[in-house]
């Protein structure tokens, strides 16, 4: 449903849901509003229970794991604030992790005396033994819990996260895996990266729709697991069902028709080149493509290295980036950004990396996009870089 007058390459921020998925969960919303009791005590859990068995499938782990959420930063939240913290501990993070989860940290360590550690991982990157370094660096022996983008947000990097799990859960440290934008632009394999925790965002890469994540807890934190919200239905035990699965697929009313559909869109997006894997690597070299196009714009090389990138690429773009880090409330956060889409239609972030004073502006690569909408963002800003060099 995008707007054809705008070239999009914002996919990574909120997704784009497309077609037939909004019309999947329109015959899921009319299931629920022809029969609102039957669906919410009857036929939901069911429902659930098929969005399970679809992620488990994407990312290798079991279903039995996965609670729902409608976002990674309330999944975040949920295990920051049963972590059991306390006065002395130390939660380890980096400079590249979102802000949403480093605020939701903060706000639990002043009110339980328990330390946030921020890591400086460089960008630009020359690989990824800068991030584990970087990383593993600040450790100490009053870590308890380390906090690590699978795909970083601002800089659009892969770190290793298996690497620094098994590293991480060595050290004693317990290791919790944002990875809002990983699944359906990178394989991911939970099993095989064992942390303690994953969670990720369906309506970004799978575009199912939005309000719809997930978070997967490891067997040994399962009992006594629960979201921030308990339902009038917490109360209740269950022989037929565990615990973990009911907190989390009821937390009061809600329009949960959005997971009733993300098997609809898991099939859609993978039916698009054929497979994920083929999915995945289209919008891998997309990416790369893109890239490249504004390097040669802007007469830079590119930030990380190729093995590093899944279907976005950050660039860093001349100018100061903004103190903020974020969105300045009401407007976009950066000037550059809003012009592009005022003056060119592209809708593109342009934003900052506090840490290292860098401009930064990000792509996305979806099954809509196409190396024509890159050269023409390349010429935009070519453009407006101009005008600011002459104001």
């Amino acid at each position: 449903m995008l707007d054809p007058d705008v070239v999009f390459l914002n996919h990574g921020s909120y997704g784009a849901c497309p077609v037939p998925v909004l019309e999947a969960q329109r015959r899921y919303r009319d299931m629920m509003e022809r029969e609102p009791v039957r669906f919410f005590m009857l036929e939901q859990e069911g429902l659930m229970d098929r969005a399970r068995e679809a992620v488990s499938s994407l990312v290798n782990c079991d279903a039995e794991g996965i609670g729902f959420a409608p976002n990674v930063t309330q999944a975040v939240a949920s295990v920051i604030e049963l972590s059991g913290l306390g006065e002395g501990d130390e939660a380890l993070a980096n400079d590249h992790e979102y802000s949403a989860c480093l605020s939701t940290f903060q706000r639990y360590a002043r009110r339980t005396g328990a330390r946030l550690v921020k890591a400086t991982v460089p960008f630009p990157s020359t690989g990824e033994d800068q991030v584990f370094d970087a990383i593993m660096s600040r450790v100490t022996d009053r870590t308890r819990l380390a906090l690590i983008s699978h795909i970083t947000s601002p800089t659009a990097m892969v770190f290793p996260v298996g690497r620094l799990t098994a590293a991480l859960k060595a050290r004693g440290v317990e290791v919790l895996i944002d990875g809002a934008h990983a699944p359906g632009q990178v394989p991911v394999d939970i099993g095989a990266i064992r942390p303690t925790y994953y969670t990720a965002n369906l309506h970004k890469w799978p575009s199912c729709p939005k309000g719809t994540a997930f978070l997967w807890v490891a067997p040994e934190r399962r009992e006594g697991f629960e979201p921030l919200a308990l339902s009038s239905r917490a109360h209740l035990t269950r022989p037929d069902r565990d615990r973990f699965r009911c907190l989390f697929d009821y937390v009061g009313t809600d329009d949960y028709t959005g997971f009733a559909a993300v098997p609809d869109a898991m099939r859609f997006m993978a039916s698009l080149e054929g497979s994920w894997d083929a999915l995945m690597a289209r919008n891998h070299g997309l990416a790369v493509a893109g890239r490249r196009v504004l390097c040669d714009a802007l007469g830079t090389e590119p930030a990380v290295p190729e093995p590093m990138l899944g279907a976005m690429a950050t660039v860093v773009v001349p100018g100061v980036g903004l103190p903020s880090g974020g969105t300045a409330p009401g407007r976009y956060e950066d000037p550059l950004q809003e012009r592009l889409v005022e003056r060119h239609g592209v809708q593109v972030p342009v934003w900052s990396l506090p840490s290292a004073g860098l401009r930064l502006l990000r792509i996305s690569a979806q099954a809509y996009n196409s190396i024509e909408q890159y050269e023409y963002l390349a010429g935009a800003l070519k453009q407006e870089l101009a005008a600011e060099r002459s104001a």
